[in-house]
């Protein structure tokens, strides 16, 4: 069996997701593995280089994976004809800028989301990739997360019959960071340097909601920053310009209505972080990350409304656990697999900038929607 190396310029990945997500459970585990299996049998290697601003961390890193190549030089790795693969999982702001020089040095691009800030700026980079005639690709983890997968097998057993709404509770509380250290970056409270839960989610409630319950025409969403005073990693204090809080109700194709709440001041008596019910005309199923539970039709219970008595119906009963795949693995290397087949030639891949550009669009919308305080229709993206 032979071998094929594909050089992967990975940016940004000496924070928490590009580190965790996309160098240790995938590119790494891909090359334990032997590499990603083409149709003719050969094994697609990736060899990847860690690209940064911080040499110690990038080389401790490095040393700690056994990656042989690191580098501060973003423009020398990009100058690499060895190298042709750019994937990018830091900064927001900077996202659009990395991406356009990537493209123009002929790099294939993949990226974490948001793409961009703006919607004019997604569709650049969406334009620049298509001009330049290179293979691009935006990660959207959750549709292989195992909950979500066995939402997308009951829907695509007819299951839940007409889908009538979908309600989405997402988010756990951050810690201020004067008592104990938040859990999230600084960043992700200043709207200055690209923070805010509405563009965070909304770009991942996008691609979830079009892909497994009908696509999204108009958005109705209420942002809030509850907590208005935080500490930095450094223990200074300061002002949260950014929204902690989203309120979000979708019109979808079809007639459903979905509704997400996104929080990071919210303390969790639920299944997991995120859970997702999904109410249809035979059936409904709750699911988070991983696990899933369903009730039919005619399992459902008839409760009737008595609030002198103790209730007499455990609504806990009655759902049945929905069984594993075995073949489902980490969703983020799922679909870096996936990325990597198309990069080599073997077939399409949905997930490109475009579909970046639309998580944006919706996430745009919303904040205008807060501002003017009304329903937007969402409307087609031309390229």
């Amino acid at each position: 069996m032979s071998e094929k190396r594909i050089g992967i310029i990975m940016h940004g990945v000496t924070g928490r997701m590009g580190m965790n997500q996309h160098l240790t459970r995938s590119i790494l585990e891909i090359r334990k593995e032997g590499g990603v299996t083409l149709k003719d049998g050969t094994r697609l290697m990736p060899d990847p280089v860690l690209v940064g601003r911080n040499a110690g961390k990038l080389e401790s890193l490095a040393r700690a994976n056994s990656v042989e190549r690191w580098s501060t030089d973003l423009a020398q790795a990009l100058a690499s004809k060895a190298d042709t693969v750019f994937f990018d999982a830091a900064s927001t702001q900077l996202r659009p800028r990395l991406i356009k020089q990537a493209i123009a040095a002929g790099k294939h691009v993949y990226c974490e989301k948001p793409v961009a800030t703006t919607l004019a700026a997604a569709l650049g980079l969406y334009r620049a990739a298509k001009r330049a005639r290179v293979k691009h690709g935006v990660v959207q983890d959750k549709l292989w997360l195992p909950g979500l997968l066995k939402l997308k097998r009951l829907r695509d057993a007819g299951f839940f019959g007409r889908i009538l709404s979908v309600r989405g509770e997402f988010g756990y509380w951050v810690f201020e960071g004067d008592r104990q250290p938040a859990q999230r970056p600084s960043w992700n409270y200043r709207k200055e340097e690209g923070g805010g839960i509405i563009l965070d989610m909304l770009c991942h409630w996008r691609y979830v909601i079009d892909n497994l319950f009908g696509e999204v025409k108009a958005v109705a969403c209420r942002g809030a920053t509850h907590i208005p005073l935080r500490w930095d990693e450094n223990g200074k204090r300061y002002r949260a310009t950014a929204d902690e809080a989203a309120y979000a109700t979708f019109e979808l194709a079809g007639g459903a209505i979905a509704h997400f709440n996104s929080a990071w001041t919210v303390r969790v008596r639920r299944d997991d972080l995120l859970t997702l019910q999904v109410d249809g005309t035979r059936g409904s199923a709750v699911a988070g990350l991983r696990r899933c539970w369903t009730q039919s039709l005619e399992e459902t219970p008839k409760p009737v409304w008595n609030p002198d008595i103790p209730q007499p119906i455990d609504f806990f009963q009655g759902w049945k656990e929905e069984p594993d795949d075995p073949a489902w693995g980490n969703a983020f290397k799922a679909q870096w697999e996936l990325y990597l087949k198309h990069v080599a030639g073997e077939g399409p891949f949905r997930w490109g900038l475009m579909e970046g550009a639309k998580g944006v669009q919706l996430a745009e919308l919303g904040l205008k929607s807060w501002r003017q305080r009304r329903w937007l229709n969402v409307p087609a993206l031309r390229a």
